[in-house]
């Protein structure tokens, strides 16, 4: 199955960020607004993983930080990938979460993360570039007037 996404007002979005000093960090505020936009679907996440495995339940989270096996397996598909910023949803390093997902031969799958995937991606889409778009210009604000409290000091 395809995808299709269609993004617009990058290059707005790049004027912006060039109005933020170099001292507030870009990434900063993308991780804060992906982090905190993410939450609902890793909700969804958790209200859909089974029951009989709290393991499971309590380790789904938002994070920039993978496993070693999942660090290891994102650099071999993503190594020439030079993203700004990463998030990870989704369980932490379980070796039961893809086996409840999609199942064995012996355990009939439990999905739980595609299911609120599907429910979630367009509106956390939508919230993480409302969130963007307020963060970078807050953040835009506050550097103007960083910039014009220094140059009244002389």
């Amino acid at each position: 199955m395809t995808v299709t996404v269609k993004t617009t007002g990058f290059k707005e979005l790049e004027q912006e960020l060039e109005r933020i000093s170099k001292r507030t960090t870009r990434k900063s505020v993308a991780r804060r607004v992906l982090k905190k936009e993410a939450q609902p679907l890793a909700e969804l996440m958790r209200q859909g993983a089974p029951r009989d495995d709290t393991d499971l339940v309590e380790s789904i989270a938002v994070s920039t930080k993978l496993s070693p096996r999942q660090r290891g397996l994102h650099r071999k598909m993503f190594r020439d990938d030079k993203a700004a910023v990463e998030m990870f949803v989704g369980a932490g390093p379980l070796p039961q979460a893809h086996l409840q997902e999609f199942g064995t031969w012996f355990h009939p799958p439990q999905p739980w993360a595609r299911p609120a995937w599907d429910q979630d991606h367009r509106a956390m889409l939508d919230r993480i570039s409302k969130s963007l778009w307020e963060e970078v210009q807050k953040a835009a604000a506050r550097a103007e007037r960083r910039a014009a409290r220094q140059a009244a000091k002389g």
